[in-house]
């Protein structure tokens, strides 16, 4: 029996590579939500880079963000120690936010995978498809190439206050998410 075109279609998305770029805004906010713990690789102690600010902006909303960054290990990032790698954080992880160039994230996947992680969140830029599939299989929930700090700023009406187009259609001001 012949496929119908619906059948046909239906068959061909399901074949189809997830598409990581996506994401609904009801999975960011799940994670955002109930994930408050997070791992941040590659936090930087200098207070001009988009790893500080997203820390900071982070910790205002009530996220407990662990700085991980092997250069500055020992020292404090904005009140909180930072450690050499995921393993060595003292507390349980829910999100692992990546600050690293790609290469990198193979390697952090594979921590974030051992230390019982529920999110890897790669950052604005931060791509990697193979890691990013491995991390699924491993039941972990996957975010590539989106800041955190923007979509929480973004999904609490925080950045429609300002003016900018958030995609979020309402007239009513939005209950914040933290």
């Amino acid at each position: 029996m012949a496929e119908t075109v619906a059948e046909k279609s239906r068959t061909d998305r399901q074949s189809d590579p997830i598409d990581r770029e996506a994401y609904a805004d009801a999975y960011l906010l799940e994670i955002l939500r109930n994930h408050r713990v997070v791992a941040m690789v590659g936090a930087s102690p200098n207070w001009n880079r988009p790893s500080y600010f997203a820390m900071k902006y982070l910790q205002t909303k009530g996220f407990r963000v662990i700085p991980v960054n092997a250069a500055a290990a020992g020292e404090e990032i904005l009140g909180e120690k930072v450690y050499a790698d995921l393993a060595s954080v003292p507390i349980r992880v829910d999100v692992v936010d990546i600050f690293r160039k790609a290469e990198a994230v193979p390697a952090i996947v594979d921590e974030a995978i051992a230390i019982g992680a529920k999110v890897v969140w790669m950052q604005l830029g931060v791509r990697h498809e193979a890691a990013a599939a491995k991390a699924e299989s491993a039941g972990l929930k996957v975010v590539m190439n989106r800041c955190m700090k923007i979509e929480f700023g973004r999904l609490s009406g925080e950045l429609s206050w300002s003016g900018i187009n958030s995609g979020v259609i309402s007239s009513k001001r939005r209950k914040l998410l933290a």
